[in-house]
């Protein structure tokens, strides 16, 4: 399989391509959302002993979904570990002790260009409010969970979902509730 070409369709907030792919001798198109890289970070708060996640509208669910922390690459050096310690202190308020490198992974790569760089925080000093900024239209409310609890959510987000597995299986726990209904 190879691309022959790539138009932009629409740029706005994401980026639409379409792409001329050549296969076995046909030629067909199919359209991407090019919006590059994400970081997302499961925090933990290691005074309180608490799991913060977020709670925020996202427009792809017409919903509000609980998730963890989660921002677009978009420095210039294009540095997830930047980026996601940024995030975490835009949407909690938290300043990052540390940080662990979980996972790379393409959530949809049927239809997006999108790589998750997925992370572990733990936090323990609030440096700011939190909730996100508004300019960018956040409203972003911070929930905080035990490990009991956490293992217990009904979690839609996929990102989430995966950090709250890996979570468990290092503390050699299972997802309580793993079925959700969207």
């Amino acid at each position: 399989m190879k691309i022959k070409n790539r138009e932009t369709i629409y740029e706005g907030f994401y980026t639409y391509r379409k792409l001329t792919v050549e296969d076995k001798g046909e030629t067909f198109e199919r359209e991407i959302l090019d919006i590059g890289s994400a970081a997302a970070a499961l925090v933990y708060d290691t005074k309180k002993e608490k799991y913060i996640l977020v709670k925020q509208y996202r427009f792809g669910a017409a919903s509000e979904l609980l998730e963890i922390v989660a921002g677009i690459v978009d420095n210039e050096q294009g540095d997830p570990e930047m980026t996601i310690r940024k995030e975490i202190e835009e949407e909690t308020g938290y300043a990052v002790d540390q940080l662990e490198h979980i996972w790379d992974f393409y959530p949809s790569a049927g239809a997006t260009t999108e790589r998750l760089h997925l992370y572990y925080a733990e936090v323990s000093s609030k440096k700011a409010e939190g909730g996100g900024l508004d300019e960018e239209h956040e409203d972003i409310a911070v929930l905080e969970f035990s490990l009991d609890e956490l293992l217990q959510l009904q979690l839609p987000d996929a990102k989430t979902i995966i950090a709250v597995q890996w979570l468990a299986r290092k503390k050699g726990r299972f997802l309580s509730n793993p079925e959700v209904k969207i």
